[in-house]
């Protein structure tokens, strides 16, 4: 997803969908796939995103790619994809502070605060 169009706006608004119960695949181990439309083009024909998630105020942008790119990730990669997730999910806050102020994780959605954390991607 090196050069799309879509945006931290769109992702944020993603999650708002996904807290919503609007999401298109759930892939296991806190792993949500959802279609994200870009602009000029509607949700079938752009970028697909998948966040990990304890769908309780966690929500973490782990991958995403192009529909065009390709069709969909493998099994290998949803295995990874949710090893991940239980590692993201696992952390405390204090850590997940710690990992944004090293850039390891990059925060976004700044106005939809849970349990007086920030969202994080």
């Amino acid at each position: 997803m090196r050069n799309t169009e879509l945006t931290e706006s769109a992702l944020c608004v993603a999650v708002v969908e996904r807290v919503s119960g609007l999401i298109d695949a759930d892939l296991g181990g806190g792993v949500l796939k959802k279609r994200v439309a870009t602009p000029g083009r509607g949700k079938s024909a752009s970028a697909r995103t998948l966040v990990a998630t304890n769908r309780a105020g966690r929500w973490f942008f782990v991958f995403g790619f192009e529909k065009n790119e390709r069709s969909n990730v493998t099994g290998g990669e949803v295995e990874a994809l949710q090893r991940l997730a239980a590692d993201l999910l696992r952390l405390s806050p204090g850590q997940l502070d710690e990992h944004v102020d090293r850039d390891a994780l990059r925060e976004n959605c700044h106005d939809n605060q849970s349990q007086g954390r920030k969202q994080h991607s």
